[in-house]
């Protein structure tokens, strides 16, 4: 239960930062004062009056449809950090944490088994029934 509380809150985590570095724009197409199409990532479609628009606007000089672009920046201040960017001293604390942490396991001996590669006789009588001994 506690590793799929741990895995739901990395990947929550993950899609907040995803999600406040991404960018992007909404276009809406006016025309007149009526909203012909919204769009996201992509260019908003012309309504069927833009042609009739263009022939329009070079006598009157007045549009009347117009577009509306909002652009939802994202974050782009991340910092980020190298090890080189510290000063000396940090530098110094890192690298002796990170090798007095690794020293701090020992390695385990080497076991060796002394008969690993012997196998054991082949008996040719059960020994306990011959003799008649066995364990109570």
């Amino acid at each position: 239960m506690i590793k799929l509380l741990y895995k739901g809150f990395s990947m929550l985590l993950a899609l907040l930062v995803l999600f406040s570095t991404v960018s992007f724009t909404i276009e809406k197409h006016f025309c007149g004062d009526v909203l012909v199409d919204i769009s996201i990532f992509t260019e908003a479609d012309k309504c069927a009056m833009e042609a009739y628009e263009i022939a329009l606007e070079k006598v009157t000089k007045k549009p009347c449809c117009k577009d509306v672009v909002d652009v939802i920046e994202g974050q782009n201040k991340l910092k980020f950090s190298s090890f080189e960017d510290l000063d000396f001293e940090k530098q110094q604390i890192i690298a002796s944490y990170a090798y007095t942490y690794i020293n701090l396991f020992e390695e385990l001996p080497k076991l060796t088994i002394p008969h690993k590669n012997y196998s054991p006789p082949n008996l040719v009588t059960d020994i306990q029934v011959l003799d008649q001994v066995f364990l109570i």
